[in-house]
């Protein structure tokens, strides 16, 4: 499973340029980027967990789709 914190820092900044993220989508992935963990961004959020994973769900689809152009 792709874990966004085992990412490397230029990687993290490719997948930032390519992916096209919303805002929600974008703070997600930076709050994944620092080892939060999906309870911890909902709080930090202040969504749900639910909703936080949705968020995870379409962030990983954008990554594994540019994942080759990384």
């Amino acid at each position: 499973m792709i874990q966004i914190y085992d990412f490397t820092v230029p990687e993290l900044d490719k997948f930032r340029e390519l992916c096209n993220f919303s805002d929600a989508e974008l703070e997600y992935f930076n709050l994944r980027a620092r080892h939060k963990s999906n309870v911890e961004i909902a709080l930090l959020m202040t969504v749900s967990e639910a909703q936080v994973s949705k968020l995870a769900k379409r962030v990983r689809n954008k990554i594994i789709r540019v994942l080759p152009f990384v």
